[in-house]
């Protein structure tokens, strides 16, 4: 077989930037230009001064703005990324009995979090093949339901809404990681809505961001009132309480929380989340599209309402080499195309997010057909 990486993209067909990774994920450079500017007065200074203490208010406010906060809710932040904040969920949101939808990667992983918790009941799982999503129902007894918005291991996103006939009070939990800043959202409809700024924020990660209703706030209280042990760092109550201060428990990067406020204050600048979802859909129909006039290529979420606007994958035929068109790409500066490594299929993944320019995408597909022709 042939070696793809000795072939050379016309520059021509490139794109202007060749960063399409699911996160970290490519960040604007006018973002670099700005944090440059502040480097002397705002890096390497205490995250307890007004300068730093600044920069999260107006990333607070940014997020509230870019989602039209509804009333009662807050935007509550802290370190360690979503990772992190699926055990803030275990400790702090779910009284006893939690139902998750699992359906790709990160979806299990919250699933796996939950089961080892001691004190909760084994959770209800509405499990689908990756590639496809099932449907959070009503339980009696489930006091949490828990959903990716968007899965990143796959491409399959879906609605955020209520579940219908659950029981009074039951929160809705929404892992909106690559979804958040790039999908249009009623936050209304959740409980939790939360995500980490690496991917559709444009920044760096270590941090996780949530919108809480006023339900999800007054459960935390509750729970933290029980007398469950809680490890202070994923105390959901130190969190907010801190949030309200405009800092952080302990130390976050400030890279990442400047990178975040003026990805969303740009988000804002160019129309809010409807422009960014527009774009996004705008990319996600160059990707698609190709991919269903392609020969031997084809849209690895076979449903078209489930397919996700934000991270794009594309099967290809066995006759071809994804993992080889990969590596021809990154030889040619265009990064970040591999699929998912624990999914193991022969595709690409590529990020969508508002960052990223659909002529860009454009491009991505040119020189796609281009490695198809050489090769």
């Amino acid at each position: 077989m042939a070696d793809l990486t000795k072939i050379q993209i016309p520059e021509d067909r490139k794109p202007t930037d060749g960063r399409f990774g699911s996160g970290p994920s490519k960040v604007r450079p006018e973002s670099l230009d700005a944090l440059r500017a502040v480097a002397t007065t705002y890096l390497g200074t205490s995250h307890r001064q007004r300068t730093v203490r600044d920069q999260v208010a107006r990333l607070r406010q940014g997020i509230a703005d870019l989602f039209d906060l509804p009333d009662g809710y807050e935007v509550v932040l802290g370190n360690g990324g979503t990772t992190a904040f699926w055990e803030v969920a275990v400790f702090s949101l779910i009284r006893n009995q939690a139902q998750c939808a699992s359906f790709g990667e990160f979806g299990s992983k919250f699933v796996a979090a939950v089961k080892d918790a001691p004190f909760l009941a084994d959770p209800s799982v509405r499990q689908a093949a990756p590639g496809t999503a099932p449907e959070l129902i009503a339980e009696a007894g489930v006091d949490a339901y828990a959903t990716p918005h968007n899965e990143t291991s796959t491409g399959v996103a879906v609605p955020v809404r209520r579940v219908a006939g659950a029981d009074p009070g039951a929160l809705m939990l929404h892992d909106a990681t690559s979804a958040a800043g790039g999908l249009a959202v009623d936050v209304a409809e959740s409980d939790v809505y939360y995500f980490a700024p690496q991917k559709a924020l444009a920044s760096d990660g270590g941090l996780w961001l949530a919108l809480l209703s006023p339900t999800a706030l007054e459960r935390a209280h509750e729970i933290k009132e029980s007398g469950r042990y809680i490890p202070t760092f994923l105390d959901l109550i130190t969190a907010i309480d801190n949030s309200r201060l405009s800092q952080t428990y302990n130390t976050p990067a400030l890279a990442t929380i400047f990178l975040a406020a003026e990805q969303v204050d740009w988000l804002l600048s160019q129309g809010g989340l409807s422009w960014a979802a527009k774009r996004t859909a705008e990319s996600a129909s160059v990707l698609y599209g190709w991919a269903e006039r392609c020969p031997v290529a084809q849209p690895f979420v076979t449903d078209p309402a489930l397919r996700s606007p934000m991270v794009a994958t594309i099967d290809f035929d066995d006759s071809v080499d994804a993992a080889g068109l990969a590596a021809a790409l990154r030889a040619n500066g265009i990064l970040d195309t591999e699929p998912y490594r624990k999914l193991g299929r022969n595709q690409l993944r590529v990020a969508l997010y508002p960052a990223i320019d659909p002529a860009d995408v454009a491009a991505l597909t040119s020189c796609l057909d281009y490695l198809l022709e050489q090769s």
